[in-house]
């Protein structure tokens, strides 16, 4: 089953020590939240989480950032005080997903596990 392939919005913060960014919920909402900041950030933010991509610019693989990756760049790790900085700083980019299609868990075998000339078991064992 295919999995992604959907179009994401995220606001790109550069900052000193590397690249922040926080993923939308609704563009509309974000640009409406910009004027007017009483509108819940529930509302404007996918969640509330900050990723980072560890200096790999605004391409790079991304990942939550630390709290003392934020204490460092922005003077704290509060989260709702981070996403404001980065919601009012930071550069709206669209991209697209990309679909990803396999196995969603690995450990439970592939096609075949089980099945040999002993009728059952893994490969190579002997019931």
């Amino acid at each position: 089953m295919a999995r992604g392939g959907t179009q994401m919005t995220r606001v790109h913060y550069r900052g000193k020590n590397d690249d922040y960014f926080v993923f939308l919920d609704s563009v509309e909402d974000y640009r409406k939240w910009l004027g007017d900041s009483s509108i819940p950030l529930a509302q404007v933010v996918r969640s509330f989480q900050i990723f980072c991509t560890h200096k790999h610019g605004n391409q790079g693989m991304y990942d939550h950032a630390s709290n003392a990756d934020l204490d460092n760049e922005f003077g704290t790790h509060k989260d709702v005080e981070v996403l404001e900085k980065v919601l009012r700083e930071g550069t709206v980019t669209e991209g697209h997903m990309m679909e990803r299609n396999g196995g969603r868990n690995d450990s439970n075998g592939g096609w075949g596990v089980g099945i040999g000339p002993n009728g059952g078991g893994h490969p190579g064992t002997h019931q």
